[in-house]
């Protein structure tokens, strides 16, 4: 590992390293309050409705931290998360481990001097209030702390505008572009959630099922990526014609041909929002990028997408000569 890297870890792993030693020590300092049976779930209106022996909450809670831990490094380290993207990566685990640790702690205190659980108190829910603000807090100081380490520059991202592929069009030659491009799986976990709300709406209840049927359309609606590169920029929709996305001409800096991680970069499928970026992904492969004014990028995962990033290229000069 190298000497950045390791404090791009250090710094990730950090919150959640202390996050664990703070309950540790609350759980040692308080064991001898708590019962023998903590109360240890709660509604939504913060009433207790469920318990746990202290040797089962402890086996359970332990271990949270530093497994999110572990996985927090290996996104900073090994993820695929540059400039502003990675600083916000590092400032969100600090959130987390402040609110976690909150949370569990919280639900110590409540137990406190209660004979057996059994008359344990409620949780109450300014707790979470308290628990979001210690994680803006640690959210803060997370960001900062993240500039003392040079985030990673972008390797994608080396190329000058002037430098990208382009299409030779001749004066008032018109061209456009388009093509479709879907997953085999999508659609078949589409029908997967329909048939499963459908059985639960009908032998169960539509309470159930009706959810189902809608996260079902929406994924049916994103399994395929129609995109079209014209005089009006970068057009993307599914399925249906809508929704659908378009970035105009005006807006694109340049563009690019490359290949996408769809879980390392997106972390899944679909309609995808991460910082710095936005993405149709219904697949990982080659994928048009267009670098926005300002730095944020749209990818859309297609096939041929050198051609079509080309000719966007070739578009972009245009408008921007008035041509």
């Amino acid at each position: 590992m190298t000497r950045k890297n390791l404090g791009r870890a250090t710094l990730a792993a950090l919150p959640f390293v202390l996050s664990f030693l703070v309950g540790l020590i609350l759980f040692l300092v308080l064991k001898d309050r708590l019962p023998t049976r903590l109360a240890a779930h709660f509604d939504v209106s913060g009433d207790v409705n469920g318990y746990v022996d202290r040797t089962t909450y402890v086996l359970v809670t332990a271990p949270v931290l530093p497994v999110l831990g572990a996985l927090w490094v290996l996104m900073v380290v090994g993820g695929k998360f540059y400039g502003r993207a990675h600083r916000l990566l590092i400032g969100g685990g600090w959130a987390v481990a402040a609110f976690l640790q909150y949370v569990l702690g919280a639900a110590l205190i409540v137990n406190l001097d209660a004979p057996d659980g059994a008359v344990a108190g409620s949780f109450p829910l300014w707790h979470l209030a308290v628990a979001s603000g210690a994680a803006v807090l640690a959210g803060g100081i997370g960001l900062l702390l993240a500039r003392l380490v040079p985030a990673p520059e972008d390797p994608r991202a080396g190329k000058s505008p002037a430098e990208r592929e382009r299409i030779a069009l001749a004066d008032g030659e018109v061209a456009g572009w388009a093509r479709t491009t879907g997953s085999w799986w999508l659609p078949s976990g589409a029908l997967v959630l329909v048939a499963t709300g459908a059985g639960l709406g009908y032998e169960v209840t539509w309470f159930l099922g009706a959810p189902l049927l809608l996260i079902a359309l929406l994924v049916l609606t994103f399994s395929r990526a129609h995109v079209t590169v014209d005089r009006r920029g970068l057009t993307v929709s599914g399925l249906l014609p809508w929704p659908r996305v378009q970035v105009p001409l005006e807006r694109i800096e340049a563009a690019d041909s490359r290949r996408v991680d769809a879980v390392a970069e997106f972390g899944g499928w679909g309609y995808r929002i991460r910082p710095g970026r936005t993405g149709f992904i219904v697949r990982s492969g080659e994928a048009i990028v267009a670098r926005r004014k300002g730095g944020r990028e749209f990818a859309v995962t297609v096939e041929d997408s050198g051609t079509g990033a080309a000719l966007l290229n070739t578009l972009v000069d245009r408008n921007r000569a008035g041509r």
